[in-house]
Formats: C-alpha cells, sequence, structure tokens
C-alpha cells in the first residue's frame, strides 16, 4: 500500500450565514465590496497563513484560507479573531459570535455546496455561482491565492456547472417575486417592460426589486399616501403618481403589482377593457398580491390579460420548491463523487490523499 501524500498545509474555512447569523449581525459583519482586496491580504499576512479569498453576500460571510499551523483549531482561531479585530467587535458581541469552522474535505464539501445553489436561502439559486466567481476572481487579481485555492475553486466552479447540468435543482421559482419576474419574461421582454406599482407594500417591493433586476425598463408607483409612493419611486428610479391618478396611466404598463389594503376590488373589469382597447389588445399581466385581493377574477376573462393572484403565485413556488427538493439527492450523489475524484475522500483500500500536496 503506498504512504499517505504529505499535506503541505491546511485548509480552513470559517463563516456564518443566514441559518446561522440573524441580518442585524451578519450586516456588522459584512465587507464593503471596496474592501475586499485589502481583507483577502490581511488575511493572506496572518502568521502562518499563506492564501485567502473571502466571500461576503447579503446571505453570508466566509474566509477560506490555507495555512501551515500545527492544527486546524489553530487555523479556525485565528481567522475568528482576525473578524472580531476588523469588525472591532464588543466582548459581548465577540463572545456571542457563532461562526462554522470546517477543516479540508468539510471545507470543500462545503463549498461545493454553496456554488451549487445548495446551501443558499432559495434552494438552486444561481447568483451564487457569480458571487463565489467573483470573490475567487478578485482574490486572484490581488495576487493572495496560489496552486491549492486556484485549484479548489477551479473544482468547485466544475462541480457547480455539473450539478446545474445533470440536475434541475435549479429550475422553477420558489419565491413570490421570482414567479413573478419568470411570468413577466413569459409575456414581455423585460427590456422594454414597464411596471406599474398600485400600493406600496413590502411584497410589491419585492416583486419589483426582482422585475428590475432582471431588466426591468421602468416603474410607477402609486399609494394613497403619496409620500410612502414617491420614497418608493425613488428607491425604484421610477416616478410617483397620486392615488386617483394611477388610472390614467395603465395603458402605459406591461405588468401591473397590486397590493393595497382596501376591502374591495380597486381594479375592475371595465377600466382594464378601456385600457387593453388603448394598447390594442396587446399582453398585460397583472399580479394581485393583497389579501383581500384587489382585482376582480372577471379581469381574466379579457383578451390579452394574465391576471395572477398570491395563491396561484405560491402555488407555482411551492411546485418549483418540491421539485428542488426532490433533486437534492442527486446533487449531493454528485458532490460526494467529485470530493473523491478530487482527493478529499478516501476510497475503501486507498491510502489518504490531499489535493493540497508538497
Amino acid at each position: 500500500m503506498p504512504e499517505p501524500t504529505n499535506i503541505r498545509s491546511g485548509l480552513v474555512c470559517v463563516g456564518l450565514n443566514y441559518k446561522t447569523t440573524p441580518v442585524e449581525v451578519r450586516e456588522r459583519l459584512a465587507f464593503p465590496e471596496a474592501q475586499v482586496p485589502a481583507a483577502v491580504q490581511q488575511v493572506r499576512g496572518l502568521p502562518g497563513f499563506e492564501e485567502s479569498v473571502v466571500l461576503s453576500t447579503c446571505n453570508r460571510v466566509e474566509l477560506y484560507a490555507t495555512h501551515a499551523l500545527p492544527s486546524g483549531k489553530d487555523g479556525h482561531a485565528a481567522l475568528r479573531q482576525y473578524l472580531i479585530e476588523h469588525f472591532e467587535l464588543q466582548p459581548e458581541h465577540a463572545e456571542a459570535l457563532v461562526l462554522y469552522n470546517l477543516d479540508s474535505a468539510e471545507a470543500a464539501r462545503h463549498l461545493f455546496r454553496v456554488v451549487s445553489g445548495l446551501d443558499s436561502m432559495v434552494l438552486g439559486e444561481t447568483e451564487i455561482f457569480g458571487q463565489v466567481k467573483a470573490a475567487y476572481k478578485l482574490a486572484l487579481d490581488t495576487g493572495t491565492t496560489s496552486r491549492a485555492l486556484n485549484k479548489l475553486f477551479q473544482q468547485a466552479f466544475t462541480v457547480g456547472k455539473k450539478v446545474r447540468n445533470e440536475t434541475t435543482i435549479q429550475r422553477g421559482s420558489t419565491s413570490v417575486g421570482s414567479v413573478a419576474v419568470d411570468l413577466a419574461e413569459k409575456v414581455h421582454d423585460l427590456k422594454e417592460c414597464r411596471v406599474m406599482l398600485v400600493g406600496a407594500g413590502e411584497m410589491s417591493r419585492t416583486c419589483a426589486q426582482s422585475l428590475l433586476s432582471r431588466g426591468a425598463k421602468s416603474i410607477i408607483v402609486s399609494n394613497r399616501s403619496y409620500d410612502k409612493a414617491v420614497e418608493l419611486a425613488t428607491e425604484m428610479k421610477g416616478r410617483a403618481m397620486k392615488f386617483d391618478e394611477w388610472e390614467h396611466a395603465l395603458h402605459e404598463v406591461d405588468v401591473i403589482i397590486s397590493s393595497t389594503s382596501a376591502p374591495h376590488f380597486v381594479i375592475k373589469p371595465e377600466q382594464i377593457e378601456q385600457v387593453m382597447r388603448k394598447r390594442r389588445w396587446e399582453p398585460l399581466l397583472i399580479i394581485d398580491i393583497a389579501v383581500p385581493r384587489d382585482v376582480d377574477p372577471a379581469v381574466n376573462n379579457i383578451e390579452g390579460v394574465y391576471l395572477y393572484d398570491i395563491d396561484a403565485l405560491q402555488a407555482i413556488a411551492d411546485e418549483g420548491r418540491r421539485e428542488r427538493e426532490r433533486q437534492l439527492a442527486s446533487c449531493e450523489r454528485i458532490i460526494e463523487e467529485q470530493l473523491e475524484k478530487y482527493g478529499f475522500l478516501t476510497p475503501p483500500g486507498h491510502s489518504q490523499q490531499s489535493f493540497l500536496v508538497s
């Protein structure tokens, strides 16, 4: 039997995410984008450390590093202390800080799961793949990665693509906001899509943010409290409209998202009939996320109108979530196979190998 491969350095990951840490703590420990180049250099500059990558998003802060310290625990302790000192945490906050501390195969498995969208708030989301890629590229350009982390992150991207190509984990929307975007894309070219918010509730904000993030052209906000309409319109880089004037702008928009607190229907068939004539029956998507509903269901009978209420959106999201959950076992199997392929796991009858070799 061959001798075990000598490990040149240890791989560690220290982090926190939406599952372990509330947002009020996460935001205190988040690295502003402009500070990440300095942060990766600071981590690599810690005694005994050799390479580093810093991943900081709204849902997670993770430090990946290699070191030549006596043990993984020493590496974890050094990174924890770095975070405490860098963010100048008070003793009570430092003591309450909960981090996950991962070594070697555990750290690699975690990174593979993160890149594949399996550790995300929305199971299978694709945005994290690009965020990890950007974090790695920044560290690479800054000069804080070398053979070990370059190899690890390239492997992670390969695994992420394999999971995406060989399973359906990333298909099907799992949130109301993402369902709204998917529906809008089926009806309209988002780059030419104009959105109206009737009411300025949080769900309307979420749906509108999703649409705008995917390229929606413009937004109009109308709310009973005009000040709130102005506030949200400013945030969305759109324009505000007084509540008694919104009907006059209906013909200008392609998507209506309604979420008022009115006890009766706000949008009625006769209003939409007039709008559709002006639009020459071009498709109009109406998303009613109010409870009680804002839109008379009879609106859906008008030619060219596509109406979805909160229950319809939630049903679509739930089906997407269930399908992704069914794919989890396949995704985990791919990751375990790749961990073994890259030498993180030892098959029966073989000696321990590692990609971190001298």
